[in-house]
């Protein structure tokens, strides 16, 4: 009986992937008196991203007589995926962030492109055209998100192990619906594997459970893995490159309407400097997810909430409680969840937890959440899952839609899908989705402000689906190689104060896969104290770092680290250099310190001890670009150590709030002082 519900359901859900390719060509027609076009080869992209001051200035040249077509508030993956369809249809788009592009839910999560295993599974035993069509819109994209940001992300084999015989057809037959739905879109076919086949592709995978349950084999799938904040990151600098203007660290504080109660833009400040102006618009957008509902209430204070908050929390571990190539995929805990093992970046990331939530800047996760991880991978590890090897712990907030007109319910009956709200005072509301998804929903934002007659009757279809961002326009699969190689034709040399204490080099360079090779710690040359030497491994795990983190931009990253003198590594057994600070505090918009630990490098999700180390180089360096002085500079480390608290578990089994950088902020006068240039970026 299992195989027919299976396969009747992804035949179900391959007509309504045709419905929905239908509906979507129609549309278009519609909108724009022809169906799509290829136009992306026709973007043309700045080569170098107007500074953030220069962003500033364009931000205040807005007038009621002259104002932008679209203001976008909130650049997280939603905001600046809006930002980018806008701009390369022809509007004049601006975006406002209140903080770092993709410091909120956009960083945090599970760090894979999926159309949704659970949800096919529950559309299915539901009969749910509705959730069908949602699996197979999030697989088209999924297949689009991997080709425009390459660089970025890949496929990643997953195992779903079998304890049970049943199990075996089960997963199986679901598993290849998940593959008839992708169709063309799909990335490798699933299959079963043996127990010894999955032993060897997954280790450390126990074959003997605490229960009894011995392992009879598993279902091998594929699924996309990225990574969230670079790629957010990509987005807001090719909105930039595009012709958009976007600013981080502004903030919206007030809706500004026009006499007849239509929001025409906003009150905005400065947070670097606060300075508050107006930013004025045809179209204002509300994209700024777990937040959505405040910036309604900014509009009508009696909106009812169309956010269901769901704190989601991860766990960063050491690369051997796993393998470098596969992850597993437990489908079912005792109380119904899932979790996630994968590879990435050098470690082993876990998680997630589905908890209602209340909305906070600074969500943390809690030991509670932690040890439910732990609890449910020890079950299906051949070994302990310690909590003192635990690097880093992170908890970010999903912003499920909900009807507004509908009482809410719990997160686990709460569709993934999106919701567009156009309430009817001029401001359009995007809420739900995942970052899967982010194109579609940016498209469909779009395509709403068109309809609403407000946009120049010059806009162009949407080009989104075939632009590749910054970075990926000239990557290859062997730009790793190639930088390989350069480094050992010219190797980097460094000098530095202080070398770090030698180790031994456990690492091994592989071709391209989910993971990197680790790098070693680096040694010092003997002919001079000072001067760091790169071998052979480690310049193949810096040009694996740098060619999957800034794709065909890595190159200059190296130049700069070559002849800048900045080729020192920021922190022991990672293999982050310098240079990196530089080239994104001159090109991706990095302003404060916890930009560059938490989102432009990741290391804060990595190895959140090895971040605090990192942190008076990454100031020292960032001072030098902005300007500040020895005070600013030292708030800086402070707030940022203080961010970095919020990366460790709460001991409260609930925490709505969690401590923030803000208070380290509050000594920091919003003026800078005379020296300071603070919104060069």
């Amino acid at each position: 009986m299992l195989f027919p519900k299976f396969l009747a359901g992804a035949i179900v859900a391959g007509a309504s992937g045709g419905a929905y390719l239908l509906s979507t060509k129609s549309q278009a027609s519609l909108l724009f008196g022809r169906e799509p076009t290829d136009g992306a080869e026709a973007i043309e992209l700045l080569e170098r991203v107007p500074t953030r001051a220069q962003q500033l200035a364009k931000l205040r040249t807005s007038t009621r007589e002259h104002p932008f077509d679209l203001l976008i508030v909130g650049g997280g993956a939603t905001g600046s995926g809006v930002a980018v369809d806008a701009v390369t249809r022809g509007l004049c788009t601006a975006l406002v962030e209140r903080e770092d592009f993709g410091s909120g839910t956009s960083s945090k999560s599970t760090k894979l492109v999926h159309g949704g295993v659970r949800y096919l599974e529950k559309a299915v035993w539901g009969l749910d055209r509705g959730q069908l069509s949602l699996v197979f819109e999030a697989l088209h994209e999924r297949s689009t998100l991997l080709r425009n940001a390459a660089h970025l992300a890949q496929a990643l084999p997953i195992i779903t192990p079998c304890y049970a015989w049943w199990e075996v057809p089960y997963y199986w037959a679901g598993l290849k619906a998940y593959d008839l739905v992708a169709g063309t879109h799909g990335l490798v076919m699933s299959r079963f594997v043996s127990a010894g086949e999955t032993s060897t592709l997954l280790p450390t995978l126990t074959m003997t459970r605490p229960d009894g349950a011995s392992l009879k084999g598993s279902v091998l799938y594929h699924d996309g893995q990225f990574d969230d904040s670079r790629l957010n990151v990509a987005l807001a600098c090719t909105a930039a490159a595009a012709g958009a203007v976007v600013a981080n660290y502004v903030e919206c504080k007030e809706l500004i309407k026009n006499a007849e109660g239509k929001v025409m833009g906003a009150r905005v400040q400065d947070c670097e400097n606060g300075d508050t102006f107006e930013v004025h618009a045809r179209q204002v957008v509300n994209a700024t997810g777990p937040f959505s509902d405040a910036i309604r209430c900014q509009s009508d204070p009696e909106s009812p909430p169309a956010i269901l908050p769901s704190s989601g929390a991860h766990v960063t571990l050491p690369a051997y409680y796993g393998s470098g190539s596969s992850g597993l995929l437990v489908p079912k805990t005792k109380d119904g969840r899932i979790v996630f093992l994968l590879p990435w970046l050098g470690h082993m990331i876990a998680g997630t937890t589905d908890t209602v939530c209340e909305v906070t800047p600074r969500p943390m996760g809690t030991e509670e959440e932690v040890s439910f991880i732990l609890a449910t991978l020890s079950e299906y590890l051949a070994m302990p899952v310690r909590r003192s090897d635990v690097t880093s712990v992170w908890s970010g907030i999903r912003p499920l839609a909900i009807n507004p007109r509908r009482a809410p319910g719990s997160s686990e009956s709460t569709s993934r899908d999106h919701l567009i709200l156009d309430e009817g005072d001029g401001m359009i509301t995007i809420a739900g989705g995942k970052w899967t998804t982010y194109r579609k929903m940016a498209e469909d934002v779009v395509d709403a402000a068109v309809a609403s007659g407000r946009m120049p009757l010059s806009v162009r279809p949407c080009v989104s689906e075939s632009l590749h961002l910054l970075g990926a326009q000239g990557y290859s699969n062997t730009l790793y190689a190639q930088l390989a190689q350069q480094l050992s034709d010219a190797p980097l040399r460094s000098s530095t104060p202080s070398p770090p204490t030698p180790a031994p080099d456990s690492s091994s360079s592989t071709p391209r896969t989910s993971t990197p090779p680790t790098p070693p710690t680096l040694v010092t040359s003997s002919s001079s104290s000072s001067s760091v030497v790169y071998t052979s491994t480690q310049n193949a795990a810096l040009a694996h770092h740098l060619a999957h983190s800034y794709g065909d931009r890595a190159t200059r990253v190296l130049r700069l680290a070559q002849e800048g003198n900045l080729a020192a590594p920021l922190c022991e057994g990672h293999p982050m250099v310098e240079a990196e600070v530089v080239y994104c505090c001159r090109h991706e918009y990095c302003t404060r310190v916890e930009d560059f630990v938490s989102r432009r490098c990741r290391i804060a999700f990595l190895d959140v001890e090895a971040a605090r180390s990192c942190l008076p180089r990454v100031a020292g360096l960032m001072a030098g670009e902005h300007g500040w002085s020895s005070l600013r500079t030292q708030h800086e480390i402070s707030a940022a150590s203080t961010y970095l608290d919020t990366f460790v578990a709460s001991a409260a089994p609930s925490a709505p709030s969690a401590p923030n950088a803000q208070a380290a902020r509050a000594a920091l006068p919003l003026s800078p002082d005379p020296t300071s240039t603070t919104t060069a970026a």
